[in-house]
């Protein structure tokens, strides 16, 4: 018999342990990562115990009447260790959607965890998504390259990486996340007139929480950044959470250089290179151009998988 049980602060050691012990531990799942933005989401995580013992944990926030997993993160559904088992997942899952009905939900949005973050197999929740009659709300393409076998880049590419050096470019890590951001929000606002999601404040705070997990690089000119990433650094995995390039930068290839020494940097030390989705408008629309400068490198699609059940 599941129990179900909300979380509540008195919980977040326990809930920090599981996460550090389970199938994907993630520090963005960590509650020192999701609550930097707890005035932004309600949180409606849970806790399943059977028989007293914890088996899994769902990362969650409401808004209205619908709750997502969770709406702060790019994926995150249940998460749990290697004692899952299949029949225990459908357990699970109709605890959860008796639990969120009988608190008035009407729809959960659940963003399955993308295979290459799992250290060891953990898909039986995607058997119970379809056991509950599940939907995909969204499939949305990520490109990601595996270091222990990449693709050969085309000489255009190989050709953009000698220019940058050529023209002194210079990669180099970094703390200053204001500085960055200014650039992020600068190209953004350039090119599709938005803003990074993260401020610099908010980059800085979660950066000295989890310092070996939140790193900053820059591209710089006579120390002047034209283009730089912020990297997400998971056991097995770096991803790329957010890269940007002036218009000098993209000109002399320097985002180009950085990639390929980040590339380089990590090669021995993780088995993959995330760059994340290339989409607009919810997955429908593709960034032709921007997925094709991933593909350059050697990225290929993992699918993320957005799911929604009707209570």
């Amino acid at each position: 018999m599941i129990k179900v049980v909300k979380y509540s602060p008195e919980y977040r050691d326990t809930w920090d342990k599981f996460i550090d012990n389970s199938r994907t531990p993630m520090f963005m799942f960590n509650r020192g990562y999701m609550e930097y933005h707890a005035d932004r989401f309600t949180d409606a995580s849970l806790l399943f115990f059977d028989e007293d013992v914890l088996v899994a944990v769902m990362p969650a926030s409401i808004k209205n009447d619908t709750v997502s997993s969770h709406g702060g993160l790019t994926f995150g559904g249940i998460v749990s260790n290697t004692k899952m088992h299949q029949h225990t997942m459908l357990d699970i899952f109709d605890a959860m959607i008796s639990y969120y009905r009988n608190n008035g939900v009407q729809k959960i949005i659940y963003k399955s965890i993308p295979y290459i973050y799992q250290e060891y197999p953990a898909q039986e929740d995607l058997y119970a998504l379809f056991r509950n009659n599940a939907k995909i709300l969204k499939i949305e393409p990520s490109c990601t390259i595996d270091l222990t076998k990449p693709i050969k880049m085309p000489k255009g590419r190989h050709a953009q990486i000698v220019r940058a050096r050529r023209e002194g470019v210079e990669i180099v890590e970094s703390t200053d996340f204001y500085s960055f951001i200014e650039l992020e929000n600068a190209v953004l606002n350039q090119h599709h007139n938005a803003t990074a999601i993260h401020t610099g404040d908010e980059l800085a705070l979660l950066a000295s929480r989890f310092p070996d997990n939140i790193k900053c690089w820059n591209a710089k000119i006579s120390d002047k950044i034209v283009g730089g990433g912020i990297l997400f650094v998971y056991k097995n995995i770096v991803h790329t959470q957010y890269l940007a390039a002036d218009d000098t930068a993209r000109t002399i290839g320097a985002l180009d250089l950085m990639i390929y020494t980040l590339m380089e940097k990590y090669r021995d030390q993780k088995h993959w290179f995330d760059f994340g989705c290339s989409t607009l408008d919810g997955g429908k629309i593709l960034n032709a151009g921007l997925i094709a400068q991933k593909e350059g490198f050697g990225g290929r699609v993992v699918a993320h998988q957005t799911w929604e059940i009707e209570l």
